[in-house]
């Protein structure tokens, strides 16, 4: 009788864990479909992003917004190890409205960030991940999964985003 019981145990321990990632599975939103701009004017849906391969950092930022230079300055330093390391691509989505787009493509040139920048003049994908006020970054994994979002900057999150994608390289 005690072997039935048992029996039973483990069948309900494993629905219950099965059901979870079901859950988890169904739960799982993977980049949307949105058209933004990259610095030529030419359209790109951000959701080709999630399908490379590759772990994607995207970064939504704006020329007025001081923790956001602040932080894409400090990942620039890094990212040629990111790149190394981790084959990771980072994204930096400006949401600068469409009067102030030459102002966006000035400024970026004169920091010569070494990861793609798109424009979000519209703000289409700001909406489609309904955020406030940048900095947003968002994680995705190597199949295009958002594994995780973060909103803010204080000197050091770069390394707490690392430490995300580390976990995700061990993952495989």
């Amino acid at each position: 009788m005690k072997q039935v019981f048992f029996l039973i145990g483990i069948l309900m321990g494993l629905v219950a864990g099965a059901s979870g990632q079901v859950k988890e599975m169904l739960t799982r939103k993977k980049l949307p479909d949105v058209e933004v701009q990259t610095l030529d004017g030419k359209n790109v849906n951000i959701a080709d992003y999630g399908k490379n391969g590759k772990i994607t950092v995207i970064n939504f930022w704006a020329t007025w917004c001081g923790p956001c230079k602040l932080e894409l300055n400090n990942i620039a330093q890094i990212y040629d190890e990111w790149l190394e390391d981790y084959n990771v691509e980072l994204i930096a989505v400006s949401i600068d409205d469409s009067r102030n787009t030459a102002k966006v493509r000035s400024f970026v040139q004169a920091q010569e960030w070494p990861f793609e920048i798109l424009l979000d003049p519209n703000q289409e994908l700001k909406r489609a991940f309904n955020f406030q006020m940048p900095p947003f970054t968002v994680l995705t994994d190597q199949n295009g999964y958002i594994v995780h979002t973060h909103m803010g900057y204080k000197n050091g999150d770069e390394l707490i985003l690392e430490d995300h994608i580390k976990t995700l390289l061990q993952a495989r």
